[in-house]
C-alpha cells in the first residue's frame, strides 16, 4: 500500500538491527496471559470511496442545530457567528500558527492574542487576561489554585449552583493539591447567602460563583463579594461574556479573577469542543496568573512589536516556580473571539446581550402560561431559565425532539430536588416563529 512507509524487506533490516528475528519477539518481557491470541473480529476491509461513504452514514445519525431548532445551553450556546470570522480564522498564517515563541517572525499571532486580552480586559474591567486556557471549566480550577498559592490557604467554598461540569473539574485539580473543596448549597436558584456566611473562615482561599449561574439566573454578587473579603478570600466568578455586554462589570463588584466559558464570542457548538477558557485578573495578581500574556513593547528602531511577556508555565520556568501546567492557549478560538468581538463591536454586542434577555423573558412567559407548566424560581435571569413540568420531563423533551426542537436540558441528571425540570435557552437566533412552535408543541403534547 502506498501509504505504508516501509516495507517488509525494510522491515526486517529493522527487527536485524535490533537483533531480533520477528516483531512477537519484542514482546517478550509482557506476561503472556496479558497478550492478546485468535483474530480481531474486523469488518471487511473498504475502499477509500466506500469508507468515505460509511463515514457519511455515520455522521448522519448525529442530530445538530442546523436542522432542529435548539434551547439547549449549560455551557455552550447556539449564538449567530458572522461568515467573516470562519474566512479569517481559516487564513493559513492563523490556522498552521502553534505558539508564537519566536516573535521576529510571529507578529501578526502575537498581536490578535494582544488584542483579545485587551478586549477581554475591556469587557470585564480587569486589569490584566492572559491569552486563554483550555476551557470555561479548567479556567475556574486554575483560578482556585491561584488563590490557595496566592493566600496560602488550603479551602475552596463553591456555590452549588456552577455549573456541574466545572464543579467536577474543580474537585478533580484540588485532588494531590490537599485543598479542600466545600460545596454551598443553593435555595430559590442561586447561592445560599446565608450558608456561606457560615461556612467562611479564615481557612477560605476563594468563593467561586458563576452569574449568571448554571441554571441562568442572577447570583447577588455584591454582597457574596463583600462577606468574602471581610475574611481575606478571593472572590472568583465565571461569567457569561455576552452578559457582560448589559451587566454591571465583575470589576465593579470586586471580583479578583474572572474566568468565563469564550465559545459563545464566534466559536460553533463543535459537538463539545474545542472551547475557550476566558481568564481575567487584577493587577495584584499578575504574576501567578497561569499561561502566557502577550506584551506590546518597541524594537530598537521605535516601532511597535509585540512579545511573550509572562510565561509562568513549567516548560519555561523552573516546576517548582511555575503556576500552571497548562502548556497551551487556545489560539485560534480566541482569534475567532476577537474576530467576533471586532465585529459585533461594543453596540453589537449590547444588542446581541439585550436580543437575548428580551427573547428568553418572552418564552420563559409564555410556557409559564400552559397548563402544567411554570418557571421554577422567581429570581432576575439573563437567557437561561428553569421551567418545571407536571408532566414526565422526558417525555417532553422526548416529544418536541421528535418535532426537530431540542426544548432543553433535563436537570435530574445534575440534582435530584430538579427531577421535574428542565434548563431552557434563548439566544439571539431563536425568532418568534421558533418559540412559538415550541410553545404550541408543549401545548398540545399532553
Amino acid at each position: 500500500m502506498g501509504f505504508v512507509p516501509n516495507t517488509k524487506d525494510d522491515q526486517k533490516a529493522m527487527l536485524k538491527k535490533i537483533g531480533v528475528e520477528k516483531f512477537q519477539d519484542l514482546l517478550s518481557e509482557i506476561p503472556p496471559e496479558l497478550l492478546f491470541e485468535g483474530d480481531l473480529e474486523l469488518p471487511q476491509p473498504m475502499s477509500e470511496m466506500e469508507v468515505m461513504a460509511h463515514l457519511r452514514d455515520l455522521a448522519n445519525k448525529n442530530e445538530n442545530c442546523e436542522d432542529n431548532i435548539c434551547f439547549l445551553g449549560g455551557g455552550a450556546y447556539d449564538h449567530f457567528i458572522p461568515a467573516a470570522v470562519k474566512h479569517i480564522v481559516s487564513r493559513p498564517e492563523f490556522y498552521t500558527a502553534y505558539t508564537p515563541y519566536q516573535p521576529e517572525v510571529s507578529q501578526g499571532t502575537l498581536q490578535a492574542i494582544y488584542e483579545y486580552q485587551t478586549m477581554i480586559c475591556e469587557l470585564t474591567g480587569m486589569d490584566v487576561a492572559n491569552d486563554s486556557v483550555y476551557d470555561g471549566g479548567s479556567a475556574l480550577a486554575e483560578a482556585m489554585l491561584l488563590a490557595c498559592g496566592y493566600t496560602r490557604r488550603k479551602e475552596i467554598l463553591v456555590s452549588a449552583a456552577v455549573n456541574p461540569n466545572y464543579l467536577e473539574i474543580i474537585k478533580t485539580y484540588s485532588v494531590g493539591r490537599d485543598i479542600a473543596v466545600k460545596v454551598i448549597d443553593w435555595v430559590d436558584g442561586a447561592t445560599d447567602l446565608n450558608k456561606l456566611a457560615d461556612s467562611l473562615s479564615e481557612n477560605t482561599a476563594a468563593v467561586i460563583v458563576q452569574h449568571p449561574n448554571f441554571f441562568g439566573y442572577l447570583e447577588d454578587v455584591d454582597e457574596i463579594s463583600e462577606l468574602t473579603h471581610k475574611h481575606g478570600a478571593l472572590f472568583v466568578t465565571s461569567n457569561d461574556p455576552i452578559s457582560l455586554a448589559i451587566l454591571k462589570p465583575p470589576s465593579e463588584y470586586g471580583t479578583d479573577i474572572v474566568t468565563g466559558e469564550g465559545q459563545s464570542l464566534g466559536n460553533p457548538l463543535n459537538f463539545g469542543g474545542p472551547y475557550l477558557g476566558i481568564f481575567a485578573a487584577t493587577k495584584a495578581l499578575l504574576r501567578k496568573i497561569p499561561g502566557r500574556i502577550v506584551g506590546r513593547t518597541l524594537d530598537r528602531q521605535g516601532k511597535d512589536g509585540f512579545v511573550l511577556t509572562l510565561q509562568t508555565r513549567e516548560q519555561h520556568i523552573r516546576r517548582e516556580k511555575a503556576t500552571s501546567n497548562i502548556c497551551s492557549n487556545e489560539a485560534l478560538n480566541a482569534l475567532a473571539a476577537t474576530v467576533y468581538m471586532a465585529l459585533m463591536g461594543k453596540n453589537g454586542l449590547r444588542k446581541v446581550a439585550e436580543l437575548c434577555l428580551q427573547k428568553s423573558h418572552h418564552l420563559a412567559g409564555k410556557i409559564s402560561e400552559l397548563d402544567g407548566f411554570e418557571q421554577k424560581f422567581k429570581r432576575p435571569f439573563f437567557k437561561e431559565f428553569v421551567i418545571a413540568s407536571e408532566h414526565p420531563v422526558e417525555d417532553v423533551l422526548a416529544g418536541a425532539r421528535e418535532r426537530k426542537i431540542f426544548a432543553g436540558i433535563h436537570l435530574a441528571k445534575f440534582d435530584d430536588l430538579l427531577k421535574d425540570s428542565f434548563l431552557c435557552t434563548v439566544t439571539e437566533k431563536r425568532t418568534r416563529k421558533e418559540m412559538d412552535k415550541l410553545i404550541h408543541i408543549l401545548g398540545e403534547l399532553f
